[in-house]
């Protein structure tokens, strides 16, 4: 697991408790790193939960991670369902999708990275085309990984309309690699204040440069491990089109167009 040195970093800076629990969900693969690291700046670490990272499999054994009396900064992959709904009754959540154009390169070439360690082994080193791997992020692999629609629907789409703050990578990323803006201080404050951790220190800028910081995420792109296969900046046209034909409506439903 990639360290970070973001818990000494956190100290440089005055905290306040939380007064609520707060749960950073996300779609796999949508920028987990880069929204936990810079929330991660706003909270005490004695209040961080970092016994899991929760799932719906491991979701009874840290319910207490969202208990009001004693309020925790938490993440994970949570996927909606009657078990979730009631656990995070009264807690701060935070939702983070990505477009899903953007999100099948992503996926695909973490797969194929030696950071992965699964059941996709047989597909490195160039064993298929690139064009094979993104197909098979839309569609699935029988047997080994869910579709685009499976994921999106159940991790996404399915908490739409409720307590759930919505956040998207792409904004995020483009707020946090430039905080000085009036459109930054505008966006974070919404996201502070939908986390019920607002308003925003005087220092927020400087918190959001040191957990933005690339180097802090071993999943960012750059510091996935092992030789990459060359992927295209932009999804092709008729991945896209595959996109549509899988998921019709999904990037609609998300706020991209």
């Amino acid at each position: 697991m990639h360290a970070d040195n973001l818990d000494d970093r956190n100290a440089e800076f005055a905290q306040s408790d939380l007064a609520q629990p707060v749960f950073l969900n996300s779609v796999p693969k949508s920028g987990t790193h880069l929204l936990r690291n810079i929330m991660r700046m706003f909270a005490p670490v004695e209040q961080h939960y970092t016994a899991a990272f929760i799932q719906h499999p491991i979701l009874a054994q840290h319910k207490h991670a969202f208990d009001a009396r004693t309020p925790k900064l938490s993440w994970g992959h949570l996927l909606f369902s009657d078990h979730s709904a009631t656990a995070l009754k009264g807690v701060r959540h935070i939702l983070l999708v990505r477009d899903p154009y953007d999100w099948v390169i992503a996926r695909a070439r973490f797969f194929l990275s030696d950071t992965f360690q699964g059941n996709m082994e047989h597909l490195k080193n160039g064993a298929v085309s690139v064009e094979d791997m993104l197909n098979m992020m839309i569609v699935g692999i029988p047997g080994k990984a869910p579709t685009l629609l499976e994921i999106f629907t159940h991790n996404a789409a399915s908490w739409m309309g409720t307590s759930a703050h919505l956040v998207r990578y792409e904004e995020l990323a483009v707020h946090a690699a430039q905080p000085d803006t009036l459109e930054a201080h505008a966006y974070f404050d919404r996201l502070f204040t939908a986390a019920g951790m607002g308003p925003l220190p005087e220092d927020w800028r400087e918190r959001v440069r040191v957990g933005a910081d690339r180097g802090q995420s071993g999943t960012a792109r750059e510091n996935l491990a092992g030789t990459q296969q060359a992927f295209p900046d932009e999804l092709p046209d008729m991945q896209k089109r595959l996109v549509e034909f899988a998921a019709p409506g999904l990037r609609t439903l998300l706020g991209y167009h």
